[in-house]
């Protein structure tokens, strides 16, 4: 396991390079200049230029590159541009509220999966389990902005069970101001996970040792949890991780929607300003816990199903 562990991280390693090489010429190429936008349009050339040279954007991009990648290696991404703060202050003290969203996303979509999956499986043809394939059709066409707005007007300004938006600095309260947004997120996430877990289970539920541990007089119900699901649950499991794996990116909106300080919200500002260094920054610290999810997801998946032979 350390080997193939050891192999991922080294094949990490070469993506991650990759990576920034791709987001630091592409951010190069993005109209506007940050010193314009910083200055205003009534800016002098000259004022530009100090600004060019103090910021280092006057040198040749491959030059900028160098220095980018060297600070990078001694775990330095550099100095916003606007901030006037290092870029890895700025990101760590962001990421918590990213972090907790993947996370109350995760196990909303889980906890409304698993239990649809079932019944949808034990139902197979009948009326529930059409209906709740049709709902997990529209939970997946329905795009995250659309959603958002939508748990907003009924959850939030009508009922008012939930703040419309935001992100409190107690710790107690962050389950009621995250579970709007998260509920969001699990929503584009369940309906996958459930017809991927439907799949699994009725093939399973159909195989001979569930035949035989029904003839040996077990209860449905330890027949269906403990042999059924248990065993449909690895595929699952898979797919969950590239579901979450996908989702790091498509938070972006939600913490815009919801105004939640988080990464993706600080991309979004950064790309307004044109603040290379926190979007080549926020772009490498997504593509570690992309990568960190899937590495998990493979040793997670292998844990579950021993005949899963990790190469």
């Amino acid at each position: 396991m350390w080997s193939y562990v050891a192999r991922r991280i080294a094949s990490g390693a070469i993506a991650l390079f990759g990576l920034t090489l791709v987001v630091f010429f592409i951010v190069h190429l993005v109209p506007g200049d940050p010193a314009v936008t910083l200055l205003g349009p009534r800016a002098t050339p000259e004022a530009i230029a100090t600004l060019h040279r103090e910021w280092g954007l006057n040198q040749p991009v491959y030059v900028q590159y160098e220095k980018f990648m060297s600070h990078l290696l001694h775990g330095d991404m550099g100095a916003s541009l606007f901030f006037h703060a290092p870029v890895t202050s700025l990101i760590f003290g962001r990421l918590p509220a990213t972090l907790l969203l993947l996370a109350y996303s995760t196990l909303l979509a889980v906890l409304l999966a698993v239990p649809l999956a079932t019944i949808s499986a034990l139902r197979q043809g009948g009326i529930i389990d059409q209906i709740i394939r049709v709902v997990s059709l529209i939970g997946l066409g329905a795009p995250a902005v659309w959603m958002g707005l939508v748990l907003i007007l009924f959850l939030a300004v009508r009922l008012g069970a939930f703040p419309v938006g935001g992100y409190t600095d107690s710790t107690g309260l962050h389950i009621q101001a995250m579970f709007l947004p998260s509920l969001t997120v699990a929503l584009g996430m369940f309906p996958t996970l459930t017809r991927s877990l439907r799949a699994s289970l009725i093939g399973v539920l159909a195989a001979d040792y569930i035949t035989s541990a029904r003839a040996r007089g077990l209860s449905g119900y330890a027949v269906v949890i403990r042999h059924g699901v248990r065993n449909a649950i690895a595929p699952t499991v898979t797919v969950l991780g590239l579901n979450v794996g996908y989702l790091v990116g498509s938070t972006v909106a939600v913490e815009v929607i919801f105004a939640i300080p988080g990464i993706g919200n600080l991309m979004v500002q950064a790309v307004l300003s044109r603040d290379f260094p926190i979007v080549q920054g926020v772009t490498i610290v997504y593509g570690v816990l992309v990568l960190s999810i899937n590495l998990l997801t493979d040793l997670t998946h292998a844990a579950l199903d021993p005949r899963v032979v990790l190469e």
